[in-house]
Order: structure tokens, then C-alpha cells, then sequence
């Protein structure tokens, strides 16, 4: 009974979608533009549709905590908050591993934050009126993250926070070591080789400074050709056949838009998980040992 009532649930808004795509008529169909329309203009800054939409998404997932948890977490959580509760739990127990557990808890506030934005903005792009409702001629709402600006944004912020990180609990001195130093052991090795290896290090470090420059463009490329291609492939699927067919890729747009979440999130914690989760487990045994 449960699953069924879930499963009408989840399967109305979707049948109502494509049943507003089939009413909308031609110029819903055209495909989401590659490009964010400007619907006014703030002074020289464009106000676009897709800016319009992570303002919702932001207000939205702002009430909906502040509705969930109230004004202070209960001890015996309702419904709500044991969601909010299993979600924060569940991103915490997912990047301890490969942050490391002394600075888990400092990225995890920007991590969980990052994930919850991104899925809901992923999924928010299903939503029946999203690219249909118009204004002035132009999309009203559109998908954020089919935004190019607004996955480099995504992109930029997370590696600022990710340089933040490595600064504040490795050090300047131990991440030139990682990328630059040699990490032979001079007792096992002859001189020559040594200094041989110490050259392959130190160049290495340069193409691992060149990947580094390159993040931003992989992580944002990426969260922006999923989602946009699978909004394009919704239009498509609506103007080949307007009643029925949609369905079928708005749930692969449901898994694709917790994957791609998903993903943005892992990747940045591997990539602040790479330079502060080392000694993390020499730091536990020094402690065992001594106790």
C-alpha cells in the first residue's frame, strides 16, 4: 500500500508534466537554448531566467530546512528532520573516508551544502513549468545547472574552497613536497638515481599543477552537458510524441541528476582528501600506541 501510494506520488507530477508539454504547443518544444535569456536588467547586470531559478532553489531549500527543523533539532526527531537528519548523516559518513576524519567536519558544512544545491537544482528542471512558462517571450524559469554560468560558478567556488582547505590544514611547505618533492627514500637508493627520481617528481608536479588549472573546466563541463542534455532530449522525446513517451526519461533524469550531484561532491572531497587525509591514520596509531 505504502509503495503504491509512493509511486502515485512520484509518477502524478511526471504525467502531469507531459500533459502541460502537450498543451503548450510548438514553441515548448524548440529545446532549451544553449544560452540563459535575460528577463531584465538590474542596472548593467542581466537578471536571467536561469539566476531566477537558483534564487528559488535557494528559498526553497532554506524553508524547507527551516520548516523541517524548527527552531531547535528535537530529540526525537519527526519525519522531516530525521530526513534532514539521514541526509546530513549520510554525506558525513560518505566524505570522512577520503577527507580524513580530522577535517571532515570542517568541509562538510560546504560539501553537503554543494550536494543539496546541485540535486535539487537537477531536479527542479523537471518540474511541470519549468521552460514552458513564459515570460515577455522567454522561459521564465530554467534549469540551472543547464547553465554553462552557472556550473562554472559551481566550479569556481569549490576549487577556491578546495585551495582554502589544503592552506589551512596541510600547509604550504607539505603541498609542495606532495606535487614537487622527491618521494624516494634516500637510504634505499643510490645517489644518482636518487637524483634522477627527484627530477621525475619535480616534473611530474608540473602536470599535476597543469590538472589542477583544468578542474574547474572537467567539473563544470561536466554537471553542464548531463543536465543539458537531458533536457534537450525531454523536449525532443515531448515533440516526437507529446503524451507518454516524456515518462520514461524523466525518471533517467531523476538518476542522472543525483549521479551528477553525487559526483561534483565526490570529486571535490578526492580532491581535498588527497593532500589533507594523509597521516590521518599515523595520527590514530600514535594515539593507540601511547594510550
Amino acid at each position: 500500500m505504502t509503495f503504491s501510494k509512493t509511486s502515485a506520488l512520484f509518477l502524478s507530477p511526471l504525467i502531469l508534466a507531459t500533459s502541460l508539454a502537450a498543451e503548450t504547443g510548438g514553441e515548448a518544444h524548440k529545446g532549451v537554448a544553449p544560452a540563459a535569456e535575460a528577463l531584465f536588467h538590474v542596472g548593467p547586470l542581466p537578471v536571467t531566467n536561469s539566476m531566477v531559478t537558483s534564487w528559488v532553489v535557494a528559498l526553497v531549500l532554506i524553508v524547507a530546512v527551516k520548516l523541517a527543523i524548527g527552531r531547535r533539532p528535537k530529540l526525537v526527531p519527526s519525519r522531516a528532520q530525521a530526513i534532514v537528519e539521514n541526509l546530513v548523516q549520510g554525506v558525513l559518513d560518505l566524505i570522512s573516508p577520503i577527507v580524513g576524519n580530522r577535517v571532515a567536519p570542517k568541509v562538510f558544512p560546504l560539501l553537503v551544502a554543494l550536494f543539496t544545491f546541485i540535486l535539487i537544482q537537477n531536479w527542479f528542471g523537471l518540474f511541470p513549468g519549468v521552460g514552458t512558462v513564459s515570460f515577455d517571450g522567454k522561459p521564465l524559469i530554467r534549469p540551472g545547472d543547464a547553465d554553462l554560468n552557472m556550473t562554472i560558478a559551481l566550479a569556481l567556488v569549490a576549487n577556491a574552497a578546495w585551495l582554502y582547505f589544503i592552506v589551512r590544514y596541510t600547509g604550504v611547505k607539505a603541498i609542495l613536497y606532495d606535487w614537487f618533492g622527491n618521494k624516494a627514500d634516500r637510504r634505499d637508493l643510490s645517489l644518482p638515481i636518487y637524483i634522477f627520481l627527484g627530477i621525475i617528481f619535480f616534473l611530474v608536479g608540473f602536470i599535476e599543477i597543469i590538472s589542477i588549472i583544468f578542474r574547474p573546466v572537467s567539473l563544470s563541463f561536466r554537471l553542464f552537458g548531463n543536465v543539458f542534455a537531458g533536457e534537450s532530449l525531454i523536449h525532443t522525446m515531448s515533440s516526437i510524441l507529446k503524451w507518454g513517451l516524456p515518462i520514461p526519461f524523466y525518471f533517467l533524469e531523476v538518476l542522472i541528476g543525483f549521479v551528477q550531484a553525487l559526483v561534483f561532491t565526490l570529486l571535490l572531497s578526492i580532491y581535498i582528501g588527497l593532500l589533507t587525509n594523509h597521516g590521518d591514520g599515523e595520527h590514530e596509531h600514535k594515539t593507540e600506541t601511547t594510550h
